[in-house]
């Protein structure tokens, strides 16, 4: 069979079509690459990255566009390239593979398989003069010693199998004590100097955030609040952050959040998002409050299209890691002249050494300005000459589960900051996305440039689209809402469970396309596991829907988590989140009112703890108002707390003590 050459160009992902130029044959992952590979009884060559992804630029440049490279790899491989974001379950499996075989991951990822699919060699970034040795290797052992790697690959497929089983065990009964013993060892591994947890390279623990936020809300732990106050503070005054037009990068290569990784991810800002506008709306922080709506902007601005949002900035601007973001002193002062850049040099923390590379510095903010006028007439300056410099591509890609974490935090915004223009965003969001991605009553993965793609939605896609869809129904009370995530999550309990292990789920449907194993991994990455999402679904929908099949489900999902909370809980961040919600109830708050005109509804909104439910309307127009009304005239809440509810409160001071930690227990 003749090699089929380079078809990237027929793809709906960004990051695939910035390979369609590559002299390599790169083809899509599917029946069609995979038959070839078996006809030419040659292996697979897997490349696996994402478009603003630094180093699978760099790896491209070296590598993927050289002549030498492709003359080594066309004739005795077939070239598959992956997006890993359009197909998080290929990324998954080899990604275990990698960190298996090499005791470390990351992208770009580079794996040789058998033509069936079974991973024999793995590693990640290879430089144009290893990766050629590696090849040439590679070949080698194919042709003249095909019986090991045959029996190495299935090795490596039967060891991948047993990790996909799960963690091993029965965990501790889901209780307070549970999520207390949880917190503190969270607690154990803070970086109290600097803010966060571990060392460099730094990620933003926002997962963990949350569920502390939520931890506090139970129980007022001063010591809990302040490590969530020293990691908010230090991300949102540190270089992760930028500090002209908001939004954060992926990570920081240092311990103390200076210079980013400057990829900027849908996913990140979404789920950080969330964690600023709780934080915000909790305490009232003007930072916190501050970050919110910058983040919030940013998404809507910086990675709006079509209503819906896209999924990231590059790293690299004309080829350049930090090209648009970083400034030197000199620079400052072309902008700004003399006297204000001398000022902005100290307040973004800009030396003559630099913090960055080349004697350039990225910009902080480790203290307020002491003249906002003036600060807002520099970074007005600054954003004007930072927009003519090269500036980082997007991925225009819309990813269903980002867009659903994108929507949930908006919706959380909105309430923070009283701002219904960020609820009005994720409305929009919302219908824009089921109208594209939702196919025959089947959602799918990504679409570009308003053209749904073939991949179909994993659990995380579900899972956090039913999440937006509950917080739009409690936002505005249409009743579309919830029956569209419940018929979502109706096919989830359908496709996604594990029929042999309650509470157990796949990432991938039963009707997916049949890969060397199928997905189940529990643990919170980058963003939350499917699982944990999915256990936030089925409590919030059976609460509003009244539907006794999820909350048994969410109960036995919970369940079959508390291993992870017990052993790995910085890897469980959103399962505590989750866990603290179901500890406390979760917390019910009906409020009977005109939704439009109801100030107890507004403080119920604001005072609710998260993972709370709150909806607010006339007596019986949706399941916890069924038989709840107003009293003597007034708008009144009522309380519940699992399924045992207080007396009705009438005002916001009454709804705020019976909300309280130090609350009593249940009157009625």
């Amino acid at each position: 069979m003749t090699p089929r050459g380079n078809t990237l160009g027929e793809s709906t992902s960004p990051y695939l079509r910035q390979h369609a130029d590559n002299p390599v044959h790169w083809q899509q992952w599917g029946a069609q690459a995979l038959a070839e590979a078996a006809a030419r009884d040659v292996p697979i060559l897997l490349s696996v990255g994402y478009a603003a992804c630094h180093w699978c630029h760099v790896m491209a440049h070296e590598s993927f566009e050289d002549a030498d490279v492709a003359a080594a790899v066309n004739d005795d491989f077939v070239c598959i390239k992956v997006d890993r974001e359009e197909r998080p379950d290929l990324d998954a499996i080899y990604m275990n593979a990698t960190v298996a075989l090499t005791g470390q991951g990351g992208w770009p990822m580079t794996c040789f398989l058998t033509p069936d699919g079974r991973p024999f060699f793995c590693g990640t970034y290879y430089p144009k003069e290893g990766f050629l040795q590696l090849v040439s290797a590679v070949k080698e052992t194919w042709q003249q010693r095909r019986g090991e790697v045959e029996q190495a690959s299935d090795e490596i497929a039967g060891e991948l199998r047993a990790m996909s089983a799960g963690l091993p065990g029965t965990g501790p009964a889901l209780e307070a004590r549970l999520c207390d013993e949880a917190v503190a060892a969270v607690l154990r591994d803070e970086d109290v100097q600097r803010g966060g947890f571990g060392a460099a390279p730094k990620f933003p623990p926002s997962a963990v955030l949350e569920a502390l936020l939520r931890h506090y809300e139970r129980t007022a732990s001063e010591e809990v609040l302040a490590t969530v106050e020293r990691a908010g503070t230090a991300m949102a005054r540190g270089g992760i952050y930028d500090q002209l037009a908001g939004g954060f990068a992926r990570y920081s290569v240092d311990p103390d959040w200076v210079v980013p990784h400057f990829e900027k991810m849908l996913y990140d800002n979404a789920l950080l998002l969330r964690f600023y506008a709780h934080w915000a709306r909790i305490t009232g922080n003007p930072l916190a409050r501050k970050i919110t709506d910058e983040t919030a902007r940013f998404i809507i601005d910086g990675l709006g299209a079509g209503g819906m949002f896209t999924s990231s900035l590059d790293a690299d601007a004309d080829g350049v890691e930090g090209l648009t973001y970083s400034w030197t002193p000199a620079q400052l002062r072309d902008v700004l002249g003399d006297a204000d850049a001398d000022w902005a040099a100290s307040l973004f923390g800009v030396t003559a050494g630099g913090t960055f590379e080349h004697g350039s510095s990225v910009l902080q903010l480790p203290a307020d300005p002491d003249d906002q006028a003036r600060f807002e007439r520099v970074r007005d300056a600054l954003l004007a000459a930072r927009a003519q410099r090269p500036q980082p591509g997007r991925d225009d890609k819309v990813v269903t589960a980002w867009n659903g974490l994108a929507i949930i935090a908006l919706i959380e915004a909105s309430v923070a900051l009283d701002k219904p223009e960020y609820a009005d965003a994720a409305t929009v969001c919302a219908r824009e996305l089921l109208l594209l991605h939702l196919v025959g009553g089947r959602l799918r993965r990504a679409s570009l440039g308003g053209v749904v793609g073939e991949s179909s939605a994993i659990l995380e896609d579900y899972a956090t689209l039913i999440t937006a869809m509950c917080g739009l129904y409690q936002r505005n009370g249409a009743s579309a809402w919830l029956t569209t995530a419940t018929g979502l999550l109706d096919t989830v309990l359908e496709h996604f469970a594990d029929a042999g292990r309650p509470g157990r789920w796949f990432d991938t449907a039963d009707d997916a396309e049949t890969l060397m194993l199928r997905p189940a991994d529990p643990l919170d990455g980058a963003t939350p596991s499917g699982a944990s999402s999915i256990a936030e679904a089925l409590q919030l929908a059976a609460h509003l829907s009244g539907d006794s099949r999820y909350a048994a489900a969410a109960d036995a999902t919970l369940a079959s988590a508390t291993t992870v909370l017990a052993k790995l809980p910085r890897s469980g961040g959103h399962w505590l989140a989750v866990a603290e919600a179901a500890v406390r109830g979760p917390i019910q708050i009906a409020v009977a009112c005109d939704p439009a005109h109801s100030e107890l509804l507004a403080a119920a909104r604001r005072l609710a703890p998260g993972g709370a439910v709150v909806v607010g309307g006339a007596v019986d127009s949706s399941e916890l108002l069924t038989g709840r009304d107003r009293v003597g005239g007034h708008d009144a809440a009522y309380v519940c707390r699992g399924r045992v509810c207080d007396l009705p409160v009438t005002t916001v001071q009454d709804l705020a003590a019976a909300l309280s930690p130090t609350a009593p227990g249940p009157s009625v």
